[in-house]
């Protein structure tokens, strides 16, 4: 997505604005056992679906915290976050990260992102903030709250 007036020069006009909201991703079970096998995280709660309709207190088996945070970096490119005048955007860190809710298999999530601060590095770098709120489809609250950094570069 494109964002109107968005780009390197007028980043800061934007601070305290939301940046836009991404597609509806469906988080299944076949991206939950992608990611268990990439990170080795196989308990039961995110891989076992038979124990987990038995035994979870969610009936059904969940995503990894993680998987759910490492959407957000595509999530926001989708929005727009990467200005059309930029050359790169580099993920830089977490201030804050809170996992709310679970996402349970089956689930589509979206992101709302918001601009919280832009700080000039020279070099025509700039250090923004977001707040990122990952909403489940059909939820009442959301599954995950972070603030994320990038560096954007021109």
């Amino acid at each position: 997505m494109s964002i109107p007036g968005y780009r390197m020069a007028t980043l800061a006009e934007f601070v305290g604005r939301e940046l836009g909201t991404s597609d509806w991703v469906l988080v299944d079970q076949a991206r939950i056992d992608a990611f268990a096998q990439c990170t080795g995280d196989r308990q039961w709660i995110h891989v076992d679906v038979e124990r987990a309709k038995r035994e979870s207190p969610f009936g059904a088996t969940i995503a990894h915290g993680y998987l759910t945070l490492s959407l957000l970096a595509s999530l926001a490119i989708e929005i727009g976050l990467i200005p059309g005048d930029a050359s790169s955007g580099l993920n830089y860190g977490l201030d804050k990260v809170r996992f709310m809710a679970p996402v349970k298999a089956g689930s589509r999530v979206r992101s709302r992102v918001t601009l919280l601060s832009v700080e000039d590095k020279g070099d025509g770098r700039y250090m923004v903030k977001m707040a990122n709120e990952l909403q489940t489809d059909g939820a009442s609250k959301p599954a995950l709250l972070a603030e994320t950094l990038a560096l954007l570069v021109a």
